[in-house]
């Protein structure tokens, strides 16, 4: 239930289409419904944070992630998936036809209802190499998902510089940017030099042996000299869509208020 929703339940109340009581009953039940015997599904996440609970498919079979879905889609909410494995993503799409999957970044997403609500905010992504791209998918579907303009970039790596200075204009109006590598984790340092905007480093398990799974790249990121580099943890694409998504919806929606005042 969301602030839109309780304003439609007190003016029932207050119109005389549903009673007191019930009214009670309906926020009573509404901050959380079981689906089935293995969750329970927290349906005031938007009321309180301003985005729908996430449903992280890793560990979960594919009858559980569909009833948790059809419970938040019977409340009027949309849902994202991620970490949807193969066998999970076709159960969902014959399930869901209305569904987005995207196998790259291993999401699948229901939108909500409808709505002419303009994008919130503009969020930047960007990969060191090809085999950032996975990570970087999950990042950018979690960003279209807090309704925010996305942009991608690939493959600009350190290894060769001049391909990430031929695209700084690229940058210039962001809101948030997530900067996505692997191996030694360079990349997150020299963007945050260049912008002026906040940083999301995500490093990822891309690397050779001495790279720890990308434990390297987390901790060299973790001591970037750009102090405007903050950083999630190894291959959460989803988290670094997330941070850069409510950073740009509070930009955009500043914006938004200034220019209607």
């Amino acid at each position: 239930m969301d602030t839109h929703e309780l304003r439609q339940l007190f003016r029932d109340v207050q119109e005389g289409r549903i009673g007191p009581e019930e009214a009670a009953h309906r926020v009573r039940v509404r901050p959380f419904q079981d689906a089935g015997d293995f969750a329970k599904v927290d349906l005031h996440r938007r009321l309180r944070c301003g985005f729908p609970e996430v449903i992280f498919g890793q560990g979960k079979t594919a009858g559980q992630i569909e009833a948790i879905l059809r419970t938040m889609l019977s409340h009027g909410q949309g849902g994202l998936v991620t970490r949807v494995d193969p066998l999970v993503a076709d159960h969902l799409r014959g399930a869901f036809p209305e569904g987005e999957h995207n196998a790259l970044g291993r999401t699948f997403r229901v939108q909500g209802p409808v709505t002419d609500e303009p994008k919130l905010g503009r969020v930047v992504i960007v990969t060191a190499g090809t085999s950032d791209l996975p990570v970087a998918e999950e990042a950018r579907v979690t960003a279209e998902a807090w309704n925010c303009e996305v942009s991608l970039v690939a493959d600009v790596g350190v290894a060769g510089l001049h391909r990430l200075l031929h695209q700084l204009p690229r940058f210039e109006d962001a809101d948030a940017m997530v900067v996505v590598a692997g191996m030694e984790g360079a990349l997150p340092s020299v963007v945050g030099g260049l912008v002026n905007c906040p940083v999301i480093a995500v490093p990822t398990s891309i690397g050779y042996g001495a790279h720890f799974q990308g434990l390297a790249a987390l901790l060299g990121m973790l001591n970037s000299c750009a102090s405007n580099v903050v950083v999630v943890n190894i291959d959460a694409g989803f988290n670094g869509g997330h941070m850069a998504g409510l950073i740009a919806r509070r930009m955009g929606q500043a914006r938004l208020v200034a220019a209607q005042s």
